[in-house]
């Protein structure tokens, strides 16, 4: 029996598809999370309250008696099948099993125990997305110490502006680092990062051999070790799973920090797993032997996302390195050879796939591939296109969309339903997705608004880091619409109950006071294929405020006056007027966050004069020069 069948026997209720368990899982949250905690596996002590509501939306405590520790749910199994399978862009590869990682855990919680770590304490981790950096993770959230971790293409500035803020008592490190064919030596960086960080007692730097296979020279000493020296002195026993409140903290994450500081956002021990096992479970209808599949790095959520399918007991499968190198077809070559079932990528990926000609379908087997993911922007129309014609025909090509600040899904996939070109399919279960006007008005199909949630659900942070009276929480999400949880997404209903995106409110465009969503101009912009990738941005001018586009072009392609025209009649025929913009500039490249978002409001604070406060926070911020002082803009 499913989760729905049996559901309806214990409840005594009737669940004949998604929107009807989806109405029970915000109408009966009690039932549902509970039922969710005994039928996807949780283990622990869930107490004898469920909820317990507060007076603010954010005050609400999901199993406020419940205990958990979180290496027990992710060691749920210990034998000689894959747990993590790890390559590199280079073709390195190699596999933990479940026996593995757990020993590889146990000497990990031994070493930090003998360190002194205890609970409440921070472990951060500078690390490559390797085996080494999930073991961490979990034998930090053993102890019921907190993990963080950014990925290692951070500059000194970038990662101190996030790690001084959470003290780390442990630096996990990598010597470098291989990106498109390069080999990036972090050790000179390591030292500036080990002197801002007064907190810190000890780093342990995991080598990750250079291109020729040399041995890096890596000076340690009291204060720094290696991993084989750190974990050596120990021998495999029993993991201690001591029971940590469901609401303890697990995670640090950040805001992308484009606009000044990151903001550190800690998550809930239960309520992000639980959070997690209902995605996997139900909405990406993962299964205990899959191999799950996300490209990222560790310093996305979409990593801390990834991770947690091993508490489904699912093989967690991690690529390192860029997506396109050696060859356009990496990712789909390594889909291919490692048998994944479910295959994560973001929507610009599926775009620059699309722009390359590439035809997966006609080159690839991609059979044992069930469920495709696409998050980090809307994917629009043409992309849910070409994943149908030219990678896979029966495949559940699930968009879905949530954040940093949930760690987890607003709007997801339903495994049982249609796809339909365009849409997200569904609200996620469990959360109560509304769309409003400016004025707090729930909209109806086809009007765009705000996304906002008005029910409490279980991976709602604890706090902000440093915020005592909870006033920056407050303010983040709950200041605009009483009561309910602002999401910060522009998007609309479509008449078959599914949701579009059209981008970040706080970029929404707004030419003669109408409200314009960025993705609606990417999603024609970009199909052009004189068009590489595009940026769109409002500027303010003569009292109003203008749309402005800037290309990047396609090798070989000139932005002159006939493609200029080619653009804003595509506009105009695809969208409306209104989407159609006053000028278009083309540049060499686009600023994009270290998760690979573009920064519009980067270009936009440019073109308007105002400093972008924290550039440490782009991947590229050498970017920005190309919108600076250009003529047509004065």
């Amino acid at each position: 029996m499913g989760f729905a069948s049996i559901a309806e026997a214990l409840f005594s209720i009737d669940l004949p598809d998604y929107d009807a368990i989806h109405k029970w899982s915000i109408e009966s949250p009690d039932e549902f999370w509970r039922h969710a905690w005994n039928e996807l596996g949780l283990i622990g002590e869930m107490g004898d309250q469920i909820l317990t509501r507060g007076e603010k939306l954010q005050e609400s405590v999901f199993f406020p008696d419940a205990t958990i520790n979180i290496a027990e749910n992710f060691l749920k199994r210990n034998d000689d099948s894959e747990a993590i399978i790890w390559v590199d862009e280079l073709g390195n590869s190699f596999e933990l099993t479940w026996a593995e990682l757990n020993e590889q855990v146990s000497l990990l919680q031994q070493a930090l125990l003998d360190l002194g770590v205890r609970k409440g304490d921070c472990v951060a981790a500078w690390l490559p997305n390797r085996p080494e950096t999930i073991s961490v993770m979990i034998a930090t959230a053993s102890i019921g110490a907190v993990f963080t971790s950014t990925s290692p293409d951070f500059g000194v500035k970038g990662l101190l502006d996030r790690f001084t803020q959470v003290k780390p008592k442990v630096l996990f490190a990598t010597e470098g680092y291989f990106y498109g064919g390069k080999w990036f030596s972090c050790l000179e960086k390591l030292e500036d990062v080990e002197s801002g960080l007064p907190s810190l007692q000890q780093t342990i730097v995991v080598p990750y051999q250079n291109i020729n296979n040399d041995k890096v020279d890596v000076s340690v000493g009291d204060s720094r070790l290696l991993w084989p020296e750190f974990i050596g002195p120990y021998h495999p026993k029993s993991i201690n799973f001591p029971p940590h409140s469901f609401n303890h903290p697990w995670y640090v994450l950040y805001s992308s920090g484009t606009t000044g500081k990151p903001k550190c956002i800690v998550h809930r021990t239960g309520g992000v797993l639980l959070k997690h096992l209902v995605e996997h479970g139900l909405q990406c209808d993962v299964q205990p032997g899959d191999r799950v599949f996300y490209y990222t790095t560790a310093g996305w959520m979409m990593w801390n996302w990834l991770v947690s399918a091993l508490a489904s007991q699912a093989t967690v499968v991690l690529y390192d390195g860029s997506p396109f190198h050696p060859s356009p077809t990496s990712l789909f070559n390594f889909a291919d050879e490692q048998s994944v079932t479910l295959f994560g990528v973001s929507a610009k990926y599926i775009d620059a796939c699309a722009k390359a000609g590439i035809a997966p379908m006609r080159t690839h087997d991609l059979s044992s591939v069930r469920t495709i993911c696409s998050t980090g922007s809307t994917l629009g129309g043409e992309g849910f296109d070409y994943v149908y014609r030219n990678v896979k025909k029966d495949v559940h090509l699930q968009s879905m969309s949530g954040g940093t600040d949930l760690c987890g899904c607003l709007v997801a996939g339903d495994p049982t339903g249609p796809v339909r070109r365009g849409e997200i399919q569904k609200p996620a279960l469990g959360v109560d997705i509304e769309i409003l006007s400016e004025s707090g008005e729930r909209l109806g199909h086809s009007e765009q608004g705000e996304l906002v949630c008005s029910n409490p659900f279980p991976s709602m942070p604890i706090s902000f880091l440093d915020d005592e009276t909870g006033e920056k929480y407050q303010s983040a999400y709950f200041n605009r619409y009483e009561g309910k949880w602002h999401q910060g997404d522009f998007a609309e209903w479509t008449p078959t109950d599914g949701i579009i995106i059209h981008g970040r409110s706080d970029a929404t465009l707004n030419p003669g006071g109408v409200r314009i969503g960025t993705a609606e101009i990417y999603a024609v912009v970009d199909s052009l294929p004189e068009i590489n990738e595009s940026v769109v941005i409002s500027q303010r001018w003569g009292g109003d405020n203008r749309v402005v586009l800037f290309v990047v072009l396609s090798e070989g392609y000139f932005l002159d006056e006939g493609l200029k025209t080619k653009i804003k009649a595509s506009l105009r025929e695809q969208a409306s007027p209104r989407h159609v913009p006053v000028v278009i500039e083309a540049v060499l490249d686009l600023p994009r966050t270290r998760s690979g978002k573009l920064s519009e409001l980067a270009v936009k604070a440019v073109v308007e004069g105002n400093p972008v406060r924290n550039t440490e926070a782009l991947a590229n911020p050498e970017a920005l020069d190309y919108f600076k002082g250009l003529e047509e803009l004065q």
